[in-house]
């Protein structure tokens, strides 16, 4: 791979689960399994009713033979929720249509791009950056933190790794999700916690995959998210096992999503709390809901290898958080590799350009 030349400017990345700061991190009961405490998690199993075996009469004759018995009926399996990961797991996904654009401009080493694609029913928009050269390119899709979307722009977010991954050689698919820039609206995503931003990043790798553009590797493919791109990114892997070849996060939010509802939504937004807990129930009342929109309890999916990096200082993400995370996934024996980083926040800043090349030798050893 090329070396990386200029760093672009430095933006504010606001990788939240919310659109407020941060707030005092509850300790009531409320943490379906407990938040990142030392409590162990239990994986819940789906319920089935106990089956009873009605009492038979012998007929006429003595005791009846095996034949002449009632068969036994097994309970059907417990439907997921709607609005769970189990649910995700058993759709089709179509992603498709993966549509260039107009040239946005671009550097000696890529050409940046407009770009479309379809998830389900929903038209999402994004930028690629297209490294210049003779492809076919390894491609990474980049799923950003949160900004709130009513001021976010195509391709807002990530901007340094957008730039610096290109000039690495890698083709870079930045997608606006849902609800944001010229994507097409889904009036329903903050109420169903924002799963449906997990089937975007799924059907953007799907419509790399099903394109037909040359300079596509598309046995090459990897995510990289931050922030809540990260529990986005974590939700992909679980869903989707074997979707792509290694992925990589930046200062994740939680695996379990209770502590990243108490953190930015339970004591801040009003209304979409009450509907929350109205629709959903608090999480000491009903810890199987939020044990199945929790990618932790699926750690067992993952197939593939995972590089996470943290700042000791983030008062966004606390590292415990991911510290809690990647010794629930070793526990699973998975693949992962945690790189902590003394001093830096959820905005790395000096320790940025070390995290970079760390991530490029990571997807290139394992993208090939």
């Amino acid at each position: 791979m090329r070396a990386g030349t200029a760093l672009p400017s430095i933006v504010l990345l606001c990788g939240l689960l919310g659109s407020f700061g941060c707030t005092a991190e509850p300790t009531d009961a409320e943490s379906a399994g407990g938040s990142d405490s030392a409590r162990s998690e239990t994986t819940p199993t789906e319920s089935t009713p106990s089956e009873q075996t009605p009492t038979q009469t012998d007929p006429p004759g003595g005791t009846p033979t095996p034949e002449q018995q009632e068969p036994k009926t097994s309970p059907k399996p417990e439907k997921p929720h709607p609005v769970s990961l189990r649910t995700l797991m058993s759709k089709k996904y179509d992603g498709r249509r993966l549509r260039i654009g107009h040239e946005l401009g671009g550097t000696e080493a890529y050409v940046r791009y407009f770009v479309t694609y379809m998830s389900g029913p929903f038209r999402i928009s994004g930028i690629m950056n297209v490294p210049t050269g003779r492809g076919p390119f390894p491609v990474l899709v980049l799923n950003h933190g949160y900004i709130e979307p009513s001021v976010y722009v195509n391709g807002q977010g990530l901007a340094r790794e957008q730039d610096y991954l290109a000039r690495e050689g890698y083709v870079v698919l930045h997608t606006d999700y849902r609800n944001h820039a010229q994507s097409d609206n889904a009036p329903s995503a903050e109420r169903n916690l924002r799963l449906g931003y997990t089937v975007d990043v799924i059907n953007a790798v799907k419509a790399i995959k099903r394109s037909s553009l040359p300079y596509l590797d598309k046995d090459r493919v990897g995510l990289l998210g931050r922030s809540m791109g990260g529990g986005v990114t974590y939700n992909a892997l679980v869903v989707r096992p074997n979707l792509v070849d290694a992925a990589t996060v930046f200062a994740p939010v939680s695996s379990n999503t209770v502590d990243n509802f108490n953190r930015w939504i339970r004591y801040d937004r009003e209304p979409l709390t009450e509907y929350i807990l109205n629709e959903y129930g608090a999480p000491a009342r009903r810890p199987e809901f939020w044990h199945g929109v929790s990618p932790r309890t699926f750690f067992g999916r993952i197939t593939e290898p995972l590089l996470v990096h943290h700042g000791t200082v983030d008062d966004t993400c606390p590292l415990r958080w991911t510290q809690t995370t990647v010794s629930r996934l070793r526990s699973h024996g998975k693949d992962v590799q945690l790189y902590t980083y003394p001093g830096e926040g959820h905005t790395f800043y000096s320790a940025w350009p070390l995290s970079m090349r760390r991530t490029v030798a990571f997807f290139d050893r394992r993208l090939g």
